[in-house]
């Protein structure tokens, strides 16, 4: 059974970072395509940043250069490297792996199918 399991969300000032992990399990992590997607209250799912199984990043024009993907395979984990937050990064994180790869910006995430998703981790930034 595949599992997704966020962690490391929590509440800071405008301004810090945060670093959030995903640790997958029952799937064979290192051929999956992998996403950060966050929701806050009342609005929809925005994509963040994905990181293909031969480490091509690509990022949200709105976090770009503010946020690093990046996974360990032997770990079977993704994390989400978060600087200079913002308050409209508030939001619930989510983990979601897909099998297929998806080319550049993921401008509507929900065009795409999603193989598996975590719970996710909240994230609340005060300014």
């Amino acid at each position: 059974e595949a599992r997704l399991v966020e962690s490391g969300g929590g509440s800071v000032q405008a301004g810090q970072s945060l670093t959030l992990s995903c640790v997958v399990s029952g799937i064979p992590f290192s051929r999956f395509y992998m996403s950060w997607v966050r929701q806050a209250p009342g609005q929809g799912q925005e994509w963040v940043a994905s990181i293909s199984s031969d480490d091509e990043t690509t990022y949200a024009t709105s976090v770009k250069d503010r946020f690093t993907i990046s996974r360990d395979n032997a770990k079977m984990t993704v994390y989400l490297q978060m600087n200079s937050l913002k308050s409209e990064d508030t939001a619930r994180y989510y983990c979601a792996a897909r099998l297929l790869p998806i080319d550049g910006e993921v401008k509507d995430v929900s065009y795409y199918t999603y193989n598996y998703w975590g719970k996710g981790t909240q994230v609340t930034v005060s300014s």
